[in-house]
Parts: structure tokens; sequence; C-alpha cells
């Protein structure tokens, strides 16, 4: 009894120290990012950072606003999404609700590789595949521009949305689909009506999880989007996001402890600040939605 009572208290200590490494580990990333951000707005007004229309900390005359970079990642982040929340959701009810079993187990590993495939890879098929389409269909579209980037971070993350909406979906008791069919529902009925309200709240988490993916892709947009921080909504135009200038920069060639190296910190921290928001966001929707079955 001791001996079993010794063992389960060394696992739980062990348990306990993985779980701080992950919270150190966090706070130690924030950290090393607010020194280096609060140097760099000693020099810089952060009225300027947030109102100025003009980021080239590395030309002159320097400006730096990262208002072109929020818009860039924003720009990136909402073609994404329109892309890859239908479509991850409609394969989640597919593979939930219609697909049989042998269907189901040829589409979920294509889904699956699709999640493995490395983000250089998406990248380059976007520079070589993506965008010589868009431009034979709009001639008006950059070799470097947002929609094509867009476009692969939404084929990207489409296996998120759809695997863990599946999940959700398939975590929704029989009984409710047999009482909803029993009464003269519909397939299409008890989907809308019982199956996806229920499982709505792990639905919302996988599309808030995807947006802050699509937020955080730094290979594929500084492949296919371009390094041309510019405030703009057109996305056949070169544009920048914020994982793409830190690329940029963090090449080696900006001395380190300059104002212009600083600036990948101030930007990390402002992605770093917009990820924490989505995961917010997220939590406040799975506690109000949720839904707990016995």
């Amino acid at each position: 009894m001791n001996y079993n009572k010794l063992v389960d208290n060394v696992i739980k200590r062990i348990l306990l120290l993985f779980a701080a490494i992950s919270v150190i580990t966090t706070i130690a990333i924030v950290f090393s990012l607010l020194g280096e951000t609060v140097s760099f707005f000693k020099e810089v007004s952060i009225v300027e950072f947030f109102t100025d229309t003009r980021w080239t900390p590395l030309l002159e005359p320097k400006h730096f606003g990262i208002l072109p970079l929020i818009c860039g990642t924003l720009l990136i982040t909402a073609g994404a999404s329109l892309i890859s929340i239908p479509i991850g959701l409609a394969s989640a009810v597919f593979l939930s609700e219609y697909a049989g079993n042998r269907t189901r187990k040829i589409l979920k590993p294509v889904l699956e590789i699709l999640a493995g495939i490395p983000t250089i890879v998406y990248g380059y098929f976007a520079l070589v595949t993506i965008t010589p389409i868009l431009q034979r269909l709009i001639p008006q579209t950059n070799i470097f521009n947002a929609a094509s980037a867009s476009i692969a971070v939404g084929i990207m993350t489409i296996p998120m949305v759809a695997s863990l909406s599946e999940d959700a979906m398939k975590a929704v008791p029989n009984a409710l689909r047999h009482g909803a069919f029993a009464i003269g529902s519909t397939k299409f009925e008890v989907v809308t009506k019982i199956v996806i309200p229920s499982a709505l709240s792990s639905i919302l988490a996988s599309f808030i999880l995807a947006i802050s993916r699509a937020i955080g892709e730094t290979m594929i947009v500084a492949l296919a989007a371009g390094s041309t921080p510019k405030l703009t909504l057109n996305p056949l135009e070169s544009i920048q996001t914020i994982t793409g200038y830190i690329v940029q920069v963090s090449m080696g060639d900006t001395p380190r402890g300059s104002i212009e190296s600083r600036t990948i910190f101030a930007a990390g921290m402002v992605l770093f600040m917009m990820t924490l928001l989505m995961n917010i966001i997220s939590m406040l929707i799975v506690k109000k939605f949720r839904r707990v079955y016995d």
C-alpha cells in the first residue's frame, strides 16, 4: 500500500514538473519579447507605432507604423478562413454523418497527409502553381500576392477544422439522432438542427484555432505573399505580414541591438497579443456553448 502511494506521488510530481515546464517556457518567451519591446518603445513612440501607415524601418526615412503588417496579416487570415472554414466544416459533416466506413478510411488519411505537408512546400505550391492560375484568370495579379498565399494557408488549415469538427460531431450521442429520426426529421435536418448545434462549442473552437494558425503562418506568406508592407485590401497585390517581416529581418544582416533588430520583438509582441486574444475568445466560446452529455 505504501509502495503504491509512493509511486502515485512520484508520478504526480513528474506530471506537475512537465506542466510547470510548459508554463515556465511561456513566461520566458513573454519576458524575452517584453524586454526588447520596452527598449524599442523607448526610441519609438507607441502612438506612431499603432497609427503610422508606413513601415520602413530598414530604409531612410525610417517609419515604424505597424498597420501595414497588421493589415497584411489579417488579409491573409481572412482569405484563408474563407477557404478552410466552409470546406473543413463540410468535410467534417460528410465524414461524420454521411460517409461509410470504407469512404472514411480513405478520406481521413488524405486529410492527415495535408496536415503533415511542410509549410514551405505549400509556399512553393502557391508560388509555382496557384499564382500562375490566378494570373491566367486575372491578368492584374502580381507574382507575389496575398490571394495565392491565402489559398495555400486555407488548404493547409482545412484538416485542422475538419478533424476537430468531426471529432466533436462524433461525440454527440446517437440517442439525439435517433430521437430526431423518430419524429420524421430528414438527414439534413438532423445534421443542421441537432448535430451541429450540439457540437457548436468545439466546432467554433476549431475555427478559432485555424484562424490562430493562419495568423502565425510564416513560410507560405514569406514565399508567396511578397515583402511589400502596404496598407491595402487588394488580395492581388504584394503585401507583407508580421511573420514575413520577422523572417526578413532575422536573416542575419541586421546588427543585434539596433533599432532595426528590435522591431522584430515589437512585431512579435503584437503577434503574440493577437494569438492570445484568439485563444481567449476560443475559451469564452467553449464555455458559453459547451454542452455536457451523460
